[in-house]
């Protein structure tokens, strides 16, 4: 324990964290999820029950006139055999909106998953501290964002000036759902996930349930959605159903009414935005399921599936497309507050010449960058569905 600093301890509730939907006590402190406890107890498997622990857009919101912050918590990290392990999440630190300091936390647990196997170990760690100096000595609004891809359990708030939850600045708030690639995979920071950069270019406050793998029309999740205060939503649709081959199109059609239905229980009239997938080549006429490629030491995908199969109903990316594409036209005539966005005008042919994805599935740091930017522009921005006055 740090000794130079008169520590004020100050207990971490829910009025001081922003884009979780609950908080888990346990053992050590608090563990953020991004699903309910309802939905949490009808989860069918680990993916998913690991994906939306790990706090992806989730951040502590706080006034404060502290120049030092430490975070106690204690980390779960996820390790793949064979591969290199991933280097240690990174706590962003923002003051008044503006992006000040970086810190890591070493140690914690470490979650081992193989892929070829789906066997999981978990070794036990100790929690560290993500730690903060030399913050301006004056009353400033103070955000920290929890690692995206790190189970975060939240210990204890230690700062050198009392600390209180950050006022309500009136944003519009934004709730998204999607896959991997929403969640945040391969961004190197957790303001740097594609939705994070979307949200601050478009001045709205994020909730970002994008699960990795599990973008699959789960109606937990929709009824999760439904029951979550928004201004505006939007659902990302497409890579999870085909490199899962969870279903065929008689399956998908009904499944895509069902999860917007739901939605629209809760929110009637917000401006709702469903979203295709981004240009993926591995998969535009190939079906899956996927599988793990390890050539060269690196992880890399390749789709398994039968091009000749979508005769019979089996999904690809550039089927799903067309599908969501008719579903919406059909409803928005009912329905002038719902919208389609083609996922390759986000990340399309001329974005993956100049940015290809690192390992065939995923964006790399400067393609997130691309998607936030592209969607701030063409959601957030004049005559788009977002765009102020239409929340």
């Amino acid at each position: 324990m740090d000794t130079e600093h008169r520590w004020i301890t100050t207990p971490v509730t829910p009025d001081l964290v922003r884009g979780a939907l609950d908080l888990e006590r346990t053992a050590h402190g608090l563990l953020p999820h991004r699903l309910p406890a309802r939905a949490r107890r009808q989860i069918p498997d680990d993916q998913l029950a690991m994906a939306e622990a790990q706090p992806s857009g989730v951040r502590l919101a706080l006034r404060t006139r502290a120049t030092v912050i430490a975070l106690d918590t204690l980390p779960t990290k996820r390790v793949y055999p064979g591969l290199p392990d991933p280097p240690d999440g990174v706590y962003d630190l923002l003051v008044d909106g503006r992006p000040t300091a970086q810190a890591t936390v070493a140690g914690g647990n470490v979650r081992s998953v193989d892929l070829a196997t789906g066997a999981v170990e978990l070794r036990e760690g100790p929690p560290g501290t993500a730690r903060f100096d030399g913050l301006p000595a004056r009353d400033k609004v103070v955000e920290i964002w929890l690692p995206h891809s790190e189970t975060t359990e939240l210990i204890a708030l230690r700062t050198d000036a009392p600390v209180g939850p950050a006022p309500d600045g009136g944003r519009r708030v934004w709730l998204h759902h999607g896959s991997s690639i929403s969640h945040g995979s391969n961004a190197d920071r957790p303001t740097a996930t594609w939705p994070a950069l979307a949200a601050a270019r478009g001045g709205v406050e994020l909730v970002n349930l994008g699960f990795g793998g599990s973008a699959l029309l789960d109606p937990f999740t929709a009824r999760a959605m439904r029951d979550t205060p928004a201004d505006l939503v939007s659902v990302k649709i497409g890579i999870n159903i085909v490199n899962t081959d969870v279903m065929r199109l008689r399956a998908f059609t009904p499944a895509v009414h069902g999860f917007l239905d739901t939605l629209r229980e809760g929110h009637p009239a917000t401006p709702l935005l469903v979203v295709s997938a981004i240009l993926c080549p591995l998969q535009e006429d190939t079906p899956g399921p996927l599988a793990a490629d390890f050539q060269d030491g690196t992880l890399r995908f390749r789709a398994t599936g039968d091009p000749a199969e979508r005769a019979a109903g089996r999904l690809t990316l550039k089927v799903i497309r067309e599908e969501l594409a008719r579903i919406v036209r059909e409803r928005a005539a009912d329905d002038p507050n719902l919208h389609y966005l083609d996922g390759r005008e986000l990340y399309g042919e001329r974005d993956h010449a100049e940015l290809p994805l690192p390992d065939d599935l995923h964006p790399g740091p400067a393609g997130h960058r691309r998607i936030g930017e592209n969607f701030a522009r063409l959601a957030f921005g004049a005559g788009g569905p977002f765009a102020t006055g239409t929340g």
